[in-house]
């Protein structure tokens, strides 16, 4: 595997970069480090445009890329032509297309060979069944594995829909992402003032998980992994606005913080059946904002992505 230089001078899955990147993700509470990402890199050839129009002209810092989605080839392509764009693996575990085929892991998948979208069963089902956590795992395995032959330095890692809040799927990517060099992973915590704007039930919601997170970002720590300190676009999923997202800003905290979109070009139909209500084109307008620039600008921020923690204290 070759990798993408890194402005730090080390690669992100070295162990001397792991560990600076712990260090300085403990030191950057008296500063802003923010990191804006485009989810589901890959997933179309509208959401590849967008990737690359917000980067070259926008606020975009970081893109999660999905191995086996569609247009992950043309998106590798494209991020080999942006070098300021960090990317990393966005796990696909749900609602999606897996590496492997269906006759390796049909427990997993359809007949389709698709990933349903049935997250809360399949919890139960991971946790009763030793035969499905064997296919999770090897899954698991190969997207890494996948990522490693684009030659892209590893970023970061998350999941699609946050499906590393299960406790099993967590452990195995930590235990596998560990042989691919993982140095960050996203922990999905939303500060409570903006969950509750979205509504009550993401206001409810959100308190709930808050125990398990904190479990999370501790875990984290330990292995050496850098996270961010919070997150924002989950309440308004495919829906982060210009309004928004000038919101967050104007209220931009201290220490790291990750806003994830889902940017794309506009298209005629729906980009998967189940993101038939998503603004995609209303987000990458967000994105080319020049008022979300200038907040940006305004906010004093570090913008980079996870790899770009180490200059924090280098600086």
């Amino acid at each position: 595997m070759t990798s993408r230089a890194s402005p730090l001078g080390k690669t992100a899955s070295s162990p001397q970069t792991r560990q600076h990147l712990r260090t300085s993700s403990m030191h950057t509470a008296d500063r802003k480090f923010l990191i804006v990402t485009a989810d589901d890199f890959g997933l179309h050839a509208a959401v590849n445009a967008a990737v690359s129009e917000a980067t070259d002209s926008g606020i975009l810092t970081a893109a999660s890329l999905m191995v086996a989605a569609p247009a992950a080839a043309e998106a590798i392509s494209i991020a080999r032509q942006l070098p300021r764009l960090r990317v990393g693996l966005h796990l696909v575990l749900t609602d999606g297309w897996p590496v492997l085929s269906q006759r390796e892991i049909p427990d997993l998948v359809g007949q389709d060979g698709r990933f349903g979208d049935r997250m809360v069963l399949d919890s139960f089902r991971y946790c009763a069944s030793a035969r499905m956590r064997s296919q999770l795992r090897a899954e698991i395995r190969a997207q890494f594995e996948a990522f490693a032959r684009s030659g892209l330095q590893l970023d970061h890692v998350n999941t699609h829909k946050h499906f590393h809040l299960h406790p099993g799927v967590l452990n195995e990517i930590l235990r596998i992402g560990h042989d691919f060099g993982m140095s960050a992973l996203r922990v999905p915590d939303e500060p409570l003032w903006f969950s509750r704007s979205q509504g009550l039930a993401q206001g409810l919601t959100a308190p709930l998980l808050r125990p398990w997170l904190g479990l999370v970002r501790r875990q984290l720590r330990r292995r050496g992994l850098a996270c961010n300190d919070r997150v924002f676009g989950m309440a308004c999923s495919g829906d982060l606005n210009e309004a928004r997202l000038l919101a967050i800003l104007g209220r931009l905290p201290q220490g790291v913080t990750e806003i994830y979109l889902h940017p794309a070009i506009r298209t005629r139909d729906p980009l998967t059946p189940s993101m038939h209500n998503y603004r995609h084109a209303d987000e990458l307008a967000a994105l080319l904002s020049p008022r979300v620039r200038a907040a940006v600008a305004a906010s004093n921020a570090i913008c980079g992505g996870y790899a770009d923690l180490a200059m924090v204290t280098a600086a």
